[in-house]
Parts: C-alpha cells; structure tokens; sequence
C-alpha cells in the first residue's frame, strides 16, 4: 500500500494539539508547572495519572496502563485503531467529534463517514468508488509525483477522466463484516470487484483510471500500482474481475473520424496531455475487445493509428489487428516509436512531447496493401512543425505524410471558440435564466448553486418548436456538453454541431452571470437602511425621552411580557453592548416551560433583523467559517445551551478575544493540491443563550451574566392573567399595536452608533475583591455602566479631545448611569440559591446563622471571622462524613473560602455569604449601597 509521507506525519505531531484531543474526550485538566495533569481515560484513574507536555505535544500515563507518545498513539489507543486509520481520522478532524471517555480495545465501527450508500446500484457504487478514489489522488503527493514523473502534469486531465488513487483507507470507511450494513456493503463491493475475497482492496497502491460510457457509468477500473519493494510476480496492471468492458474516452471516437489507439492508457494519457485528444486505447496487447470493435463500427471511424509499443509483442499485435481493422473498412497506420519503446518513455525522452509525438504521427506506416491513402495537409504546418527543436534524435522511417493535425491544430470534441457573449440574448428572470439561438430556446437553473468558479453543474432546458430536450449536466465536461448535443440534436432535428456551439455560447454567459453573482456574494452585505423623516422623529422620540429605560419596560409590557424587570433591563442593555469593543454575554437559566425562551424572543424583537443572527444549534467549527465581518457589533442568539456545546471553546474565544481565526487545509480550485486557508471572523458580538441544563460549562458561565427567570408562584400568576387578558378583544388591539411599537425600538437601535465611553464617576468606587472570581464580574460591572451611557447617547453632548495631532469623540457616563448599573449587578452579579442542592443550602443558611450570631458576640466583622469544621459540626450536630461532602461542594462554589490555621497543617474557613437584613436576598459581600 501507499507510503504515508514523512512531513504529512510530522505535520499531524506538530499541528494537532494533544492538549485538545485530551479536552475532546472529556479529560478536565490541570496546570502541573510546564505539564498538564489529569484523569487516564485508558483505565479507572482516581488519582490524575496522565501527564501531557503542551510543549513537547507528547503524552504519557504514569498509572497502570502505562502507555504513552504523540498524537497518533493517542488516537490509536482512544479509538482503537491501525496506524494509517490514526492518520486517517487526524486527517479529516475527527477527533474534535470524540466525547467518550470510555476506553476503547479494538473499534468496529467506521470513525468516519462511509463514501459509498447502501441503497445505491452496482453502478452508482463504482461511480461513488471513483469519486472517493478521485478525492484520495488529490491529497496523496505520492501519486501525483509518480504522474508527474510520468509526464502527466495536468489537473486538467485528472479532473477530466475522474483519475483517482487507492490507499487502503476505503475499508476505514465501510462499517467492519460483524455488522449487518458492513457485511452487505462489504458483500457487493466485492461482487463488482472493488474488495477481494480477503476485504483487502483489490487496487491498494494503484493509481486508478475510470472508465465510463457515453452515460457517465463507471463500467471498467484499470489499475497502475506505483508501490516500491512489490512481492516477486505481483502484477503492475489491474482491472476490475472478468471480462474487460467499455471504451475508455470513447467521446473521441464520436467527435473525430481518425483515433489513436494505443496498447495501455498510460501512454493514451500521455498523447491526452500532448494536445492530441482524439485518441484511446486497448487493455494491453490482447485488450482489444468487442467493445471497440463495436464502438468503432457505431461511430464511424475512419483512419486508426496503431501506437503500440516497439518490442515484439508490440508488433506482432499491431499487425494482427491492423488486418482486422482493414477488413473492417478502416485505414490504419502504424506509429513507429524508436525500438523497444512506448508512446510514454519516448514523450519523456524527447522533448517538447507535443511536437515529438506530431511527427511520428506524421510518419506512421501505411499498414494496408497497395498505395498509401492520398491525404491533404498544409505544407506551412508541416514547416512549422520540422522547424521545432527536438532535444533527441528521432529515428523513424520517412514515410508520405498523413492528415493527422499537430497537437495545436488537434480538434477538441465540442469546439467552443465561438463569438463574444456580449451579443448573446439573455433574460434572467430570479433563478431562471433564458438564451435564445436562433430558433432554440435555453433555459437554464440552478446556477446560483455553483458557488465557486471551475463549477457549473446547471439543469438545461433547450425547445425548438414544439420538440424539447432536458437534462442536468456539468457545462465544463466535454463528455457530457457532447452527449447533451448529440441527443438534443436528434430530438430537435438540428445537427449535432450547431447544438454544441449553441452550449459554446451558453457556457461563456453564464460564466459572466456566474462571475456577477460570486462578485455580489462576496461584497460586504451591509446595506443601510434609510428611515423616514417621520420614522427617524419616533425613534429619536424614544432615544431622548428622559425615562428610557421605564419607556422600555412599559413597552415590554404591551408585547405582553410581564414582571422580569431586572431580567428585560439586563438583557435589552446588554444587546446595546453589541456596539461596545467588548461586549456583555447573557445566559438566560432555567427550568424547562419557565419562559427563558419567551425572554429571549421579546429581547431580540427590539432588535432589526440585520443586527441579530439566530440558530438553534452549532456545529463545533461552525464559527469560524462565517464571513469575516458577518458578526461584527451583532447579537448571536443560541435558543439552547445544549446545542452550542460543541461551539463552546469557539464562543469563549470569541467573547474573550473578540476575533476567531483558523488555518485550515483545503485544495487548491485550480491545481487541486493541498494549501493552507486562513480564516477570520471579527467581533466584537453580543452572545444570548438559554438554557435549562443546572452544570453549565465554568468558564462560559464566568463571562456571561447569568440570569435565572423568576419561577414563584406570583409570577406564573401574572402570567396566565396576561394570557387571559390576551383572548380579549382589548389584547386583540394590543397585538396590533405590538408591530408598530417593535418597528419604533428597531429603528432606535439603527440610529444607535459605536462610540467610545469615557467613566470618571467610579474611581473611588468599593468592588468586593475577595475572589478572583470577581476580576471578571468586575469588568462586568464596568461594561453595564458604559451600556447605559451608549443607550443615552443621543442624550449626551459628543465632546473631543487632541493629543498628539489625534482626536477622539467620546460620550461620558453620568452618576445615575452607576448608579443603575450597581443596582443591576447587585442582583445578576449575585449567585442564586437555587443551584444548591437542598441539603447544601441548608447548610449555607446555618452557617450564615453562626458566623452572624459570633460576629455579633465577638463584635467582628464577617470577613475576619473564622471557624473549623469541628466547630461547625458542633453547632449544626451533623454527621462528619454529610457534613464534610456538603463543605466541599459550598467550597467549589465558592461560598466558602479555606484559609490555612495557626496549627501546622489545619485548616479553617470564611464564609464568602451575606444577606441583605431587609430583604434577606444576597448581596455581594464586601459590598457597600451605592449612595453610601
């Protein structure tokens, strides 16, 4: 089988992060000085075992399974799979897909996605083999090399005869015979031969060259092993089991009267890439079958060059068929390479092989009786032709010269040298696009599902009178625009040639319509929308009034949402943050039915639809392929948290850093070899979740404000009033009062523009600071105060200021827009309660009774107080094991903070909890009331 290269091996070791593949199977990690640490997932770890080197990107496990090494080890031992099946699955980045954390011995199921489907035929399964080995030659440098060192250097001709390459990696694909879907898969592609009777890939190691009918239909596979150090007798040329069947580029035979026939397809390739496309071959010295003769017969070939190879068997074969060929009514003239060679080693051998390969074309031997064929060519291209530098002698009998045109001159099968576009009637009516010719009529669709150029797969009507014929078909395969013209041409009663022009022209103005479209795609989308003078005077109305955001509320009121308040402030401002550099993230949490969704909808409906994008669900490398500025100063709105999971490390970036960028490999559109894209997505974005799960990702929670939906009975009250409320003819009216008060929000957040904040008012401000958690609540608390000024903008004079020959434009925040934001915050900065478990909240609300009742003895503040466990268990008379597992879960929450005793290795706690002496709802510790 094919050699895996050395630097695509290395590349993988380098490029694909153990860390992440580690993270992708569910491992928690740990910093460990420069090493990570974590649980083995090879075997029952309690204890962290595994150690990873980010710098080196190696891992080893010190536990009992004892293994270790890169990358591919990792996904070797994750998987259980082969080597190559390791670098398979790199190669297409499965490993992101990974959740398990079950170790696996020995896999049967496919880790990547199967090319070919159970329901297909026989021949669609060949067609979807060859597409997959089509795909396989393009991302194995190994076998373009060897083409290349055959001379056959064209994308052109691998994207033309579907060339492909096998390297064992199809049988990764395919479900393993223990299973019902592999054993019937597996059981038909050995039926047509493409798995021998042991599973092993009957072309493993072979270049592989289609053969397809006029149809399209794969009918025969040839085989080119390239393989180095082969076991003695291993054959180098394959085909499909049993007879040989089909003409391979049998459309040569339809477009010229004069074909080349050669012993092998190798060399066919190599007159192909010369320019001499009229050209075919046999399956070897024996290889020529019914098929051809049929073919030849069906088609009307006239004249055969025979350019067999020139050893013995060679001509013994050439001879044995010219006979046959002349008794058949054809001309036919033997090509007379230098003894001992092939059309293949000769091209390679004098060069240029365009030029090399015309003149022994020219020279062939007449092979039939009596006088050679009387043939008319320029004498000026022969001239031209003589005058080129051959880089080898040439020996080759001097024989009268034949038409056979020079590989400049050599007719493709449908000319499409036809006139400019600019005079081509078209119409284009949507989707639907109208050509007329004449009296034929083109109508073609499906145009704007050809996203890249090199691609024009469109369906084509084409009428004349009442006659029509239809078909959908890819305009740059000369295979298929030549059986489009044929049967066309006989279903309308015009000539196969007038047919082909006609597609001549069709394909050069779509490609025009095709180059606008793609032009328009690719232009920066952002079309301003112009508002009314009248709709611009409401929604300034709406901006400037002094109560904005009670105006807010009110309107939240008549779209019928109710109570929430803090909920709706919080989140409509941070959808206005949307415009800062580092925008808010919320998470709306709750239990299922609780109105999180309802929540979200209202907020968004504020918001025009250019300026928010909503999904149900991400796919974990979704973001980074959006466009570049498609996100920028918008709202990302995620219905469930759930379907976000796999995007996660991608919205933490994103909010964090407020860019994305990946490197990706892809293939290049016009040579098809693997290049590396880069690709960026610019923020900054507002990102909106719901979600009803209670273990939220930690580090998502901790840059998103988190805000819980009230859940009390008074609330669900308020709400089946205002849905009874709705059934009135008054909630009737209010409906359609709703659109226009949407209307009037949307256009006030068009008129709302990125300005930068400038805040004095917080310099001396107290911030709890206990935890380092609060580092980013901090920082959140900040960005609520500029939101509010950005709201007020059109409220606040636009002052300047110069430094250095620069001028910045800036609005300031107020003492009221603190103010607001520390009310805010001291409800949604503020865990709730209501992710404890009962028993655990239990314990909080004795241990905030003690703590409060020894401060108030001990006349202390809380912040200095400090207790042991044994203490606690002494006040509250619970068990030492209950008591012990409910202290750790309030320590990872951080309600309790450990701090190391006066003896030796003991320890004590602080409890990080307060309540308000009014209300008895928590408040930030350490906190002071604004006004104070």
């Amino acid at each position: 089988m094919a050699r895996i290269p050395d630097e695509e091996i290395e590349r993988l070791k380098r490029e694909v992060s153990i860390e992440r593949l580690a993270e992708a199977r569910g491992v928690k990690l740990k910093r460990h000085g420069a090493d990570l640490i974590g649980l083995c997932p090879f075997h029952e770890d309690h204890s962290p075992s595994l150690v990873i080197s980010p710098k080196k990107n190696l891992w080893n496990c010190l536990g009992a399974c004892r293994r270790g090494g890169d990358v591919i080890e990792w996904v070797m031992r994750a998987e259980g799979v082969s080597f190559r099946h390791a670098v398979e699955l790199l190669r297409e980045d499965h490993f992101l897909l990974a959740a398990s954390s079950r170790p696996v011995k020995s896999s049967s199921v496919p880790k990547l996605p199967a090319p070919v489907s159970r329901d297909a035929d026989d021949r669609a399964l060949l067609l979807q083999v060859a597409s997959y080995y089509h795909e396989t030659l393009k991302g194995t440098p190994e076998a373009l090399k060897y083409l290349e060192a055959r001379g056959l250097k064209s994308p052109e001709m691998i994207e033309h005869f579907r060339m492909g390459f096998a390297n064992r990696t199809l049988g990764y694909r395919l479900p393993e015979k223990n299973r019902a879907a592999g054993a019937e898969l597996r059981g038909r592609l050995a039926k047509v031969g493409i798995l021998r009777e042991s599973g092993h890939e009957h072309f493993n190691g072979s270049v592989v060259i289609p053969v397809f009918n006029l149809a399209g239909e794969v009918v025969e596979m040839y085989g080119r092993k390239i393989t180095r150090g082969l076991r003695e007798n291993t054959p180098l040329h394959l085909y499909l089991p049993g007879p040989r069947r089909g003409v391979w580029n049998e459309e040569a035979l339809v477009a010229s009267k004069e074909v080349i026939l050669c012993e092998a397809l190798i060399d066919a390739l190599t007159f192909w890439c010369a320019g001499y496309r009229h050209v075919t071959a046999s399956y070897g010295i024996n290889g020529f079958t019914d098929d051809h003769r049929a073919s030849l017969r069906k088609h009307g070939t006239k004249r055969i060059y025979i350019a067999y190879d020139r050893d013995d068997a060679g001509e013994r074969a050439a001879q044995s068929l010219a006979e046959e060929l002349l008794a058949m009514g054809m001309e036919c003239f033997r090509v007379q390479f230098p003894k001992g060679m092939d059309a293949n080693e000769y091209a390679l051998k004098v060069q240029p092989a365009a030029k090399s390969l015309g003149i022994v074309l020219n020279k062939a031997e007449w092979l039939g009786k009596g006088q050679r064929p009387t043939v008319a060519m320029s004498e000026g291209k022969l001239e031209e032709a003589a005058k080129e530098k051959i880089t080898e002698p040439i020996e080759a009998n001097t024989e009268e010269q034949s038409d056979l045109p020079l590989a400049a001159e050599s007719a493709p099968p449908l000319s499409l040298a036809v006139s400019p576009t600019s005079d081509v009637p078209v119409e284009v009516n949507g989707e639907e696009i109208t050509i007329t010719q004449g009296d034929r009529r083109y109508r073609v669709l499906g145009l704007e599902k050809n996203t890249s150029l090199g691609m024009l797969r469109v369906h084509v009507l084409v009428t004349r009178g009442e006659s029509l014929h239809v078909d959908t078909f890819d305009l740059y395969s000369s295979r298929h625009r030549m059986l489009y013209a044929k049967q066309a041409g006989e279903e309308l009663g015009v000539k196969e040639e007038v047919v082909g022009r006609d597609l001549g022209r069709v394909l050069l103005k779509l490609e025009d319509l095709q180059r606008e479209q793609l032009k328009k795609t690719l232009e920066p989308g952002k079309e301003e929308i112009q508002l009314t003078e009248e709709e611009r005077a409401a929604a300034l109305g709406l901006l400037r009034d002094p109560n904005l955001l009670g105006h807010i509320l009110a309107d939240f009121e008549r779209c019928g949402v109710v109570g929430e308040e803090t909920n709706k402030k919080v989140s409509y401002l941070a959808t206005v943050s949307r415009l800062l550099p580092a925008p808010l993230a919320v998470v709306v949490q709750s239990s299922s039915a609780a109105g999180k969704s309802s929540l979200m909808e209202a907020v968004l409906g504020f918001l025009p639809e250019e300026q928010r994008v909503q999904y149900s669900t991400m796919t974990g490398q979704s973001l980074f392929y959006m466009g570049e500025t498609d996100l920028k100063n918008k709202v990302l709105a995620i219905v469930e948290e759930e379907g976000a999971q796999r995007a996660a490390y991608a919205l933490k970036l994103l909010q964090s850093e407020g860019v994305l960028t990946i490197a990706s490999t892809g293939k290049d559109a016009t040579t098809g070899r693997l290049i590396t894209h880069q690709y960026r997505v610019e923020g900054p974005v507002m990102i909106f979740l719901t979600t009803t799960a209670v273990d939220v990702d930690e580090e998502l929670l901790n840059r998103c404000l988190v805000l819980t939906v009230d859940e009390d009975r008074t609330q669900t009250q308020a709400i089946h009033k205002k849905q009874r409320e709705a059934q009135t003819l008054e909630g009737l009216w209010a409906r359609q009062e709703r659109a226009e008060v949407l209307r009037v929000h949307r256009n006030a957040q068009r008129l709302l523009k990125p300005i930068a904040v400038v805040n004095d008012q917080v310099r001396d401000l107290v911030f709890p600071d206990r935890m380092t958690r609060t580092r980013r609540d901090h920082m959140k608390f900040l960005t609520l105060i500029n939101t509010i000024a950005l709201l007020h903008q059109h409220q606040r004079p636009i002052r300047t200021d110069t430094r250095n020959g620069k001028t910045l434009e800036y609005i300031e925040a107020t003492a009221e827009d603190v103010k607001l934001a520390w009310e805010l915050a001291s409800d949604v900065l503020v865990r709730s309660l209501d992710e404890l478990q009962p028993q655990t909240k239990r314990l909080l609300l004795l241990l905030d009774e003690m703590v409060s009742e020894q401060c108030q003895q001990l006349k202390m503040e809380r912040s200095d107080f400090h207790f042991s466990r044994r203490e606690v268990r002494q006040y509250t008379a619970w068990g030492e094991s209950v008591l012990k597992k409910h202290l750790h879960r309030l320590e990872e929450l951080e309600y309790l903070i450990v701090h190391r005793g006066g003896r030796g290795q003991s320890f004590v706690y602080e409890l990080y909890f307060e309540r308000d002496s009014e209300s008895w709802k928590p408040v930030l510790p350490g906190s002071c009331h604004y006004d104070e």
